[in-house]
């Protein structure tokens, strides 16, 4: 965008600048001429005195290996391919009727309460996990995906058992959500 706009932005300025120099129009038009300069002057200078903040440096560019080298193939795990994407589909439609069923049954089942929380914190686990995963590449940042990882499981943990001191020490998610919901 600054290159499109700082040539029609340095025209006048120019131009003005060519103006001045010439004797005769210098004694007559030269206060407005220094208003215009001035003017256009500001605007120009704002392009030039920007900065180039970066958020964070890049990381480090390495290479490794060279162009016949072949790729390393990964070893077969069903885990991480078509059960784990199976597994997270079924668990995240499992959501709607664990969500729907204490409300519409009109009973609040402890039981069917703690599985809904589990099933939400293994929902969420696994979407941060991907989040991770796909954000913080292990081999440019192995220590931050390492840091980021078990704070996930930190923060998993954490909010497991405060949802169970919730569930037992309390009224429960789902009658939470009730008394919330008709307040």
């Amino acid at each position: 965008m600054a290159s499109i706009m700082r040539p029609a932005v340095l025209r006048p300025t120019a131009m003005a600048a060519r103006m001045v120099k010439t004797p005769a129009i210098r004694s007559a038009f030269r206060p407005a001429i220094q208003k215009e300069v001035m003017s256009n002057a500001i605007r120009a200078s704002a392009f030039h005195t920007t900065s180039k903040r970066d958020i964070l440096p890049p990381p480090p560019q390495v290479i490794q290996g060279g162009v016949n080298d072949p790729v390393p193939i990964p070893d077969p795990s069903p885990s991480h391919g078509s059960y784990h994407w199976t597994f997270e589909r079924l668990l995240a439609g499992s959501l709607v009727p664990l969500t729907l069923t204490p409300f519409a049954a009109g009973s609040l089942n402890p039981t069917l309460d703690a599985v809904l929380c589990a099933a939400i914190l293994v929902h969420s686990h696994l979407g941060f996990q991907t989040i991770i995963v796909d954000y913080v590449p292990a081999k440019r940042f192995p220590t931050a995906r390492k840091i980021s990882t078990w704070g996930l499981n930190l923060a998993t943990a954490l909010v497991g058992l405060g949802l169970y001191e919730f569930e037992t020490n309390d009224v429960g998610v789902t009658e939470a959500i009730r008394r919330v919901w008709t307040a």
